[in-house]
């Protein structure tokens, strides 16, 4: 928590940061007493009485304002950090650098310090470019007389099938696919072996030719560059750079997108959008391949429990957060919602009538969305995935926000509960015709595309023939026709039985056919509606269906409400499969609830994004019943400190150590690494308050420091503990048994009619690229975030949509 004058001052013992406000008390609770103190200053430049520029200087807001935009890069701003060293208690200061007079660990830890990479230098890719040069083959560049011309889209490798990273060699018109890339996109290096046979050196990338130039790479100078005769060579071919359009933000998908593609439809291309300024109607930057996150926290924070219980609180957040509130997902969520409601950042241009009066006042330059560097870092440490700058699946991120909202609760109601529903399965042996019913918990609703139910299948013959057709003759492909699927359909499909594999049945004791039915036990407060567009063709190559569904703007399904065990069905006994026990005695696994892990079942939880150890843990200890119990554990003990520690399983004839505790409970046994102790110790701090604080974090270091901030009470006062060690473990221990006698996940039951109020819409062939489209119900007309970009739509897609969202219409 940084003030907009006061600074950052940094421990140069324990490195964290502190506002000023906070200084004294770290001083006066740990003795330390030498701090790095940061500051920033704005230099804005204003016009001089000879109309030239001159500096006035400012104090830049650390915490809130710079993140905001993040640009003090423009024209209008220049800024300057000032550093020194503090020493307590007299406050007495030392400019930095100070070579002759400081000790040479001190200049050590300081200059390691001011060198450090932000968040916002780690993750803006603009600061990895570099300027281009034009090639030296340009000015002479021969191209050959052989007839080549270029059609205005289908381009499909001359040497293999593919049809993306696709390059046009400048000199004889040839078309071929790049370099394999480590993430498995890319081609075949096609091109590159052409010019190692033919030494024609340029090349352009199809998809990237607009009227203001194309990516060019020069095979013999290894390395992008600049072709000043660009039109020159494109109209050779027959390609006329003036007609030529790329789509938005850089993306790769390379294909020219016919007038109905999706990419044109869903961003209301062609169409001229009003744009909207105020509260709620703020744009985010896409940091590189972070549109799915610019989506799916649009859409949350249109909600109004999220609204309230992140910037509702904000001053409350603010002033209990951590010691490092870049650390804290509640921090984070508050100063991302603030951002994007509060209209700070969502301001019109100015009036040219005002912009002289303005300039003569302190005035604030407008700030046009934000940039969530710091919201990306934290909420994407520790995930392989989302902490790339790879594209990723929306659906995927959005159950990784919810698992982080169920962990870090906010106040008495977690705004996650409006997702949450009960699903019921009710499980047929096929042979006894026994029925068992459980439940289990979820917070989308998952539906399929029923193909075959289009009802333009006619059209979509005729369309694949025409496309292959015009494939073979090189000409340009048909005008796209897209399967239309009656939501129905989809509907219909979602209720129908499914096969269970590998059913065992505890009525024939033996494995038997059996099939399942899913309906909801509860209606959420918001339903979340994912259209299964994403799947494998027969090669296992991963592929999206390309359809439109007519999404209801209303929505019914209490037709779907579970009705439980009816008259007639008998129940399958409850007896559990068979315990297989590994034949190497080695490798055998002794607990009371299972000896092996069903891998299969782990690897479902972890599709969801849970943490692997976790999902470990939660099919060990619910014996293998499947991924739908394991399921519930995960959602009944995702606040536990140890939650994703890894798994540890006695060998044969040992006893559980406390790795295993069934509840995540700390026992008196459980000393903390004397290490640990030394480390809080040596930075001030009470042996009684490390040891508390390390139990209470399960020993972990930096947690146990926020710990201790965070329990003031817990000092100790004339030589007596506030707590003793017997009462922290007694209190640790009821709240573990007063959660495993909880009632059950928290549900917000009602009607199952609901209204469309918002949805994500995505372009491109696969979840791992392509762009993320928001578009959102407010104020009783739609809008459009297209990340920076938020505008009054004209056209919403709602035809097109991935993921949909409702909210309840009360009855």
């Amino acid at each position: 928590k940084v003030d907009s004058e006061g600074g950052l001052y940094v421990c140069m013992n324990t490195f964290l940061g502190f506002g000023r406000e906070h200084i004294e008390r770290h001083y006066r609770k740990t003795g330390q007493c030498v701090y790095l103190h940061l500051k920033r200053h704005v230099i804005e430049k204003v016009p001089g009485a000879s109309g030239g520029a001159l500096p006035k200087r400012r104090n830049a807001k650390l915490f809130l304002d710079l993140e905001a935009n993040g640009d003090l890069s423009s024209d209008d701003f220049e800024y300057e950090d000032e550093a020194k060293l503090v020493i307590f208690p007299d406050h007495y200061e030392i400019s930095l650098p100070n070579i002759e007079e400081l000790p040479a660990l001190v200049t050590i830890a300081s200059d390691a310090l001011l060198s450090a990479k932000s968040p916002y230098r780690k993750q803006d890719p603009d600061s990895w470019e570099e300027e281009l040069q034009a090639s030296k083959h340009a000015k002479s560049l021969v191209q050959l007389d052989n007839g080549v011309r270029i059609p205005p889209s289908g381009w499909k490798c001359s040497k293999c099938d593919l049809r993306e990273n696709l390059w046009l060699n400048l000199t004889d018109g040839s078309v071929l696919c790049g370099k394999w890339f480590f993430d498995g996109s890319g081609g075949n290096g096609h091109a590159m072996e052409h010019y190692k046979e033919t030494g024609y050196p340029l090349a352009v990338k199809l998809g990237t030719i607009t009227p203001d130039g194309a990516d060019v790479y020069s095979f013999d100078e290894e390395e992008p560059v600049l072709d000043p005769h660009i039109a020159k060579h494109l109209a050779h071919f027959g390609i006329d750079m003036l007609q030529m359009q790329v789509a938005e933000n850089g993306l790769r998908d390379n294909d020219i997108k016919p007038r109905v593609s999706e990419w044109e439809v869903i961003q209301e291309a062609g169409v001229k959008l009003k744009p909207m300024y105020g509260p709620g109607y703020t744009g985010m930057k896409n940091l590189g391949n972070s549109c799915y996150l610019n989506a799916v926290m649009q859409a949350i924070f249109s909600i109004p429990e999220f609204q309230r219980a992140y910037v509702g609180n904000l001053q409350r957040i603010f002033d209990y957060s951590p010691l490092d509130p870049t650390q804290d997902f509640n921090t984070q969520m508050a100063k991302l919602g603030h951002g994007l409601l509060s209209g700070q950042y969502s301001k019109p241009p100015m009036k040219s009538e005002l912009i002289e009066q303005v300039m003569k006042e302190e005035h604030k330059p407008q700030q046009n969305g934000i940039s969530p560097q710091m919201f990306k870092a934290f909420i994407s440490k520790d995930h392989t995935e989302f902490s790339s700058n790879r594209q990723q699946d929306a659906q995927e991120f959005f159950l990784h926000l919810i698992n982080l909202v169920e962990r870090n609760p906010v106040g008495s109601e977690n705004p996650s509960d409006v997702f949450r529903f009960l699903v019921e399965e009710r499980t047929q042996c096929c042979q006894s015709r026994k029925v068992r019913y459980t439940e289990r918990v979820d917070y989308i609703m998952q539906l399929p595309v029923a193909m075959e139910a289009a009802t333009n299948k006619d059209e979509l013959i005729a369309y694949e023939l025409k496309r292959r057709e015009a494939e073979a003759a090189r000409r340009a492909p048909p005008e796209l026709v897209r399967a239309k699927i009656p939501f129905s359909a989809c509907l219909q499909a979602f209720s129908e039985p499914s096969n269970v594999e590998d059913f065992w049945s505890s009525a024939l004791q033996a494995k038997s056919a059996g099939v399942k039915t899913s309906r909801f036990a509860s209606f959420p407060q918001y339903l979340v509606v994912q259209i299964k567009k994403f799947t494998f063709g027969l090669d296992w190559i991963p592929k999206k269906l390309d359809v439109s569904i007519d999404m209801p703007d209303f929505l019914d399904i209490n037709h779907l409400r579970a009705m439980g065990l009816q008259p007639g069905e008998e129940e399958l006994p409850d007896i559990a499969p068979p315990i297989i026990i590994p034949e190497d005695p080695k490798d055998r696994m002794v607990n009371h609830f299972v000896e092996y892990i069903d891998e299969s079942s782990v690897m479902q939880l972890a599709e969801m994004g849970f943490p692997l150890e976790a999902c470990r843990k939660a099919v060990y200890y619910t014996g293998n019943l499947g991924a739908e119990v394991a399921f519930n554990w995960i959602i009944a003990h995702m606040e536990e400190p140890d939650f994703a520690e890894p798994l540890v399983v006695p060998v044969f004839g040992g006893t559980a150590s406390s790795g295993v505790a069934g509840f995540g409970a700390v026992g008196l046994d459980n000393q903390p690494p004397e290490e640990m102790v030394s480390i809080i110790i040596s930075m001030g701090f009470q042996r009684s308050l490390a040891i508390q604080a390390l139990k209470a974090t399960n020993n972990n270091l930096e947690r146990a420091l926020e710990w201790i901030f965070n329990h003031p009470e817990l000092e100790e006062e004339d030589g007596e503990p506030a707590l003793s060690m017997m009462d922290l473990e007694n209190h640790t221990n009821a709240n573990i048994l007063a959660e495993a006698r909880s009632e059950g996940p928290r549900i917000k039951d009602g009607p199952g009619r609901y209204e469309l109020f918002g949805f994500i819409s995505h372009m491109g062939t696969s979840t791992m690229s392509g762009h993320y489209v928001c578009h959102l119900k407010k104020e009783g007309r739609w809008v459009i975030y297209n990340d920076l970009r938020v505008c009054a739509s004209e056209r919403p897609p709602k035809d097109l949509g991935y993921i949909y969202f409702y909210h309840r219409i009360p009855s």
